[in-house]
């Protein structure tokens, strides 16, 4: 047996190597610095097929390098589950630096506004300019595709978009780094990656280079609780490689028209080509930029053939063949990588790029439903198929009845004690957004609500409200509403597991305005309303819905100093305990499925 064995993992060792030197005798590369219209010149990686004509082009463009360089072929033209089928059929794959990054000239800007008079729409429209017209045997058809900040370039390839790109897949987009997406949600900075991100995308007097540069000056401790326990936006600056982009935040610490000129959304209107948003609904970094991108567009730009596909997927997840599994939960094969690939990514792009097939089957909307593991779909974007449903936070119950007389609930907030996003806080790990959440139960900073096991199934849909009656002693102070699905006790597989379905933080001050903030008058009732960023789960029969409520989720997400004070500038010293009620008028509103 074991010699069967390793004849057999020799013969796919061969299989492999003979797949891959065909893949890389039938394409070749070609490499080129297409010149933009400012004489700035963009390092090109071409990969194009070696025999026939015909061939659309499908471009990344990347601020994360398009390595190999020089000769070296790229391994993932036969390694990459994605490109499986496009290098099957034809397609020329291009990669490309984007200003400032790597082997291309000119200055990086991080999420450069198309405000600019040469930005990130121009550069796509420049290079599909050059490529249609210089590689020979395409088709005249462009696609662009990319996941995460490639996906924000992807989507401003769609923003006054050459005539010959017909088909765009932004997948977890950037779009909003203020409201949501990975460094702040609701004006809330997302501490951990934000500081693991900023100082490797901050960089200027840049010179061509295939390596990467240093990112800061010293590293975090293996104890990431402990190191962000008493930092501040202003000693985190001490300890990177220069951020111009951490400095630039610091001038505008509201949503000004600086940040707003920042939000891809402002640009989309009259897209031209089809758009695919991909994102996952268990994105821990920018599962916010999926659904509101495509919002906006299905919004302001109501003719563009615009569909949207959320599964229950960490970042990026669905460009790999795992993609079903997370954590502790496996969501079965409708859910995987190929599932995804074959039913929506590449029929979208054959479809648009190569005149093939039909999208028949594929909806505008396609959401899967963790809880009952299968797809919800709809042509109805606005979900007017389902009906709102809310639940008072009322004692200790989760009721949909409204409470008879007035009372709250109350308890401290700690700077040196805050509550913790995750039973592991050493690093941040994907898995955070669909964990076990048993690990706060006790704690006193920490309020429950719950209702009783659910006589029937109940799916929920699209965006989350929280309305919360708050009073606070100091001036300022976060609040974080998770929503949790309790497994039953008698539950085979999870007994009384608590798996978070959806959580987010939201800043007092920026109550009435991100614009304009205010403090909170000490111990004077206010509403926080704010939406967290959509879902899509059924709630089993049996289980109960909880919703818990806090004021840090640390280290994930910053401590608030808990005083109206300039966040950029106060010390440690400025951090105060916080006393906080709950009113049982606060609610969490759902869409249900009807």
């Amino acid at each position: 047996m074991k010699r069967f064995c390793y004849i057999l993992a020799a013969v796919v060792f061969v299989l492999v190597a003979l797949l891959s030197q065909t893949a890389w005798v039938k394409y070749e590369k070609v490499v080129s610095e297409i010149p933009m219209r400012d004489s700035v010149k963009l390092y090109t990686t071409i990969y194009k097929p070696r025999w026939g004509s015909n061939h659309p082009i499908l471009i990344q463009r990347t601020p994360y390098s398009s390595a190999p360089y020089g000769e070296e072929m790229t391994n993932a033209l036969v390694t990459s589950y994605r490109l499986r089928n496009f290098v099957r059929h034809g397609y020329i794959i291009v990669y490309q630096d984007v200003r400032g990054r790597f082997m291309s000239e000119g200055e990086y800007e991080n999420i450069r506004p198309a405000s600019a008079a040469v930005n990130e729409a121009t550069d796509a429209y420049d290079t599909v300019e050059w490529l249609v017209n210089n590689v020979e045997g395409n088709n005249g058809k462009v696609g662009f595709w990319g996941c995460s900040y490639p996906g924000f370039y992807a989507m401003y390839a769609g923003v006054n978009a050459h005539p010959a790109v017909k088909a765009i897949a932004p997948q977890a987009p950037v779009t909003d780094w203020f409201m949501g997406d990975d460094i702040h949600h609701n004006g809330v900075m997302m501490i951990s990656d934000a500081f693991n991100l900023m100082p490797m995308l901050s960089h200027t007097n840049h010179q061509p280079t295939t390596e990467w540069e240093p990112t800061r000056k010293h590293e975090m401790t293996s104890d990431r609780f402990h190191f962000f326990i008493r930092a501040t936006r202003d000693s985190l600056r001490s300890v990177m490689h220069p951020s111009s982009f951490w400095d630039a935040m610091s001038a505008h610490p509201d949503y000004d028209e600086w940040w707003q000129e920042r939000d891809v959304r402002r640009y989309l209107y009259n897209i031209k080509p089809a758009v695919l948003v991909v994102g996952g609904t268990f994105d821990a970094e920018d599962c916010y930029g999926a659904w509101n991108t495509f919002k906006a567009i299905r919004s302001q730009s109501p003719q563009t053939d615009c569909r949207l596909v959320m599964g229950p997927w960490a970042h990026g997840a669905w460009n790999g063949r795992e993609a079903h599994k997370l954590g502790d939960f496996d969501f079965g094969k409708k859910a995987s990588g190929r599932y995804y690939h074959n039913n929506f990514e590449f029929p979208f792009f054959e479809y648009h790029l190569r005149d093939k097939g039909s999208l028949e089957s594929l909806p505008q909307v396609s959401m899967f439903l963790s809880g009952s593991n299968d797809w919800y779909t709809t042509e109805d974007w606005q979900l007017t198929d389902t009906e709102e449903v809310s639940y008072y936070l009322d004692g200790e119950e989760l009721t949909v009845v409204e409470p008879a007389a007035e009372m709250c609930r109350s308890y401290t907030s700690d700077p040196n004690n805050p509550v913790p996003y995750d039973s592991v806080t050493d690093y941040r790990r994907r898995e955070y957004m669909l964990a076990d959440q048993s690990f706060t139960d006790g704690r006193a900073d920490v309020l429950s609500y719950t209702t009783e096991p659910l006589a029937s199934d109940i799916t929920f849909v699209g965006e989350v409200i929280a309305s919360l009656d708050v009073a606070i002693s100091t001036t300022d102070a976060d609040f974080v509403v998770r929503v949790i699905d309790v497994f039953p006790e008698d539950d085979a597989q999870k007994p009384n597991y608590q798996m978070l379905v959806r959580a987010e933080p939201m800043r007092a001050r920026y109550r009435n305005s991100f614009s304009n903030p205010v403090p909170m008058v000490p111990n004077e009732k206010a509403t926080i309303r704010y939406a967290l960023p959509d879902i899509a789960h059924t709630f089993k029969a049996g289980h109960r819905i909880k919703v818990a409520v806090q004021s840090s989720w640390f280290p994930l997400a910053e401590f608030s100093p808990q005083q109206y004070v300039d966040l950029w500038s106060c010390g440690s010293d400025d951090f105060v305990s916080a006393d906080i009620d709950v009113y049982n008028s606060s609610t969490i509103t759902f869409k249900a499925v009807k």
